[in-house]
């Protein structure tokens, strides 16, 4: 259903994160929608989305009167927020400017186990976003997805391709993954359907559910997985990261796969992806041989 009114993207630049946002943008370019991209920082990438037809937009998603004007003659939005602080100041001014402008809907990037008592405090801010997004009445859609290749691939060229140096305990441990290209599908797909009225506002994708062993296989090249301590893994990501956000919450997250172990009732692979994507989800294989 591409339309001359523009949909609205944030986090259009892109990062070390997944990139959904970039990929949102190529993907609804490509179906010949129109697209205003939203970025923080007016640098090569905005030049690049330009280049690509997005109308660029540069604000900060934090602050109000830079999210109204943003939404501003558009009635449907992505909304991706980086893991580091911010996310709930984020999403109460992009939320409200949404509900003043009247948009029909907004899909926006979750967590898989977002809940009120979820085990990392950012999953537990994204339960409160997507409860901030459901009270304004704009047709939100919450996207709860895995741990994306793109973070897996992120540590191993952080160890040079040797070593993935991860708290995960035993190689049985359970990953479950997605492409971050796959949820930008979906949000695509969500974002140009006819109709309005999403089948359900909460919307769970996994990609593929692998094993450290399956992980450390997949991506070849004699990568060795080495089970560090909490304490060296929170040591060695702040030198990574450089952000207490995202040790916090990887720290719990590696820590929540390990206790689990092999099971769990959110470790399979989810329909929706094909469904609202268009094509059954990729595999790590897939992406490892992309580069």
């Amino acid at each position: 259903m591409p339309t001359d009114e523009p949909v609205l993207v944030t986090g259009a630049a892109g990062g070390q994160q997944g990139s959904t946002g970039r990929h949102v943008v190529r993907l609804l370019l490509d179906r010949g929608q129109a697209v205003r991209a939203f970025v923080r920082t007016d640098d090569e990438r905005a030049a690049g989305l330009r280049d690509m037809g997005a109308d660029v937009v540069v604000g900060d998603l934090r602050e109000i009167t830079d999210v109204s004007a943003a939404v501003r003659g558009v009635r449907r939005a992505f909304f991706t927020y980086p893991v580091t602080g911010g996310l709930l100041e984020a999403t109460g001014a992009f939320a409200a400017a949404a509900r003043r402008e009247g948009l029909e809907r907004v899909v926006e990037v979750s967590q898989l186990a977002a809940a009120p008592d979820a085990g990392t405090p950012r999953m537990r801010q994204h339960w409160v976003a997507e409860e901030v997004f459901d009270w304004a009445g704009i047709g939100a859609v919450h996207l709860r997805a895995g741990v994306f290749f793109e973070n897996l691939d992120f540590l191993v060229r952080a160890g040079a391709g040797r070593e993935l140096a991860m708290p995960l305990g035993p190689l049985d441990t359970v990953l479950p993954l997605i492409a971050g290209e796959d949820v930008a599908r979906v949000a695509a797909g969500l974002l140009t359907e006819p109709a309005p009225p999403c089948p359900d506002p909460v919307v769970l994708l996994t990609g593929q559910v692998l094993t450290v062993a399956e992980v450390v296989e997949t991506f070849g090249g004699g990568l060795k997985y080495v089970d560090v301590s909490p304490e060296e893994w929170r040591e060695r990501a702040m030198t990574l990261y450089g952000d207490t956000h995202v040790v916090a919450h990887l720290d719990k997250l590696w820590e929540l796969f390990r206790l689990i172990g092999a099971h769990h009732e959110l470790y399979e692979v989810t329909p929706s992806i094909e469904r609202f994507g268009g094509r059954a989800p990729g595999t790590l294989a897939e992406f490892v041989r992309r580069g």
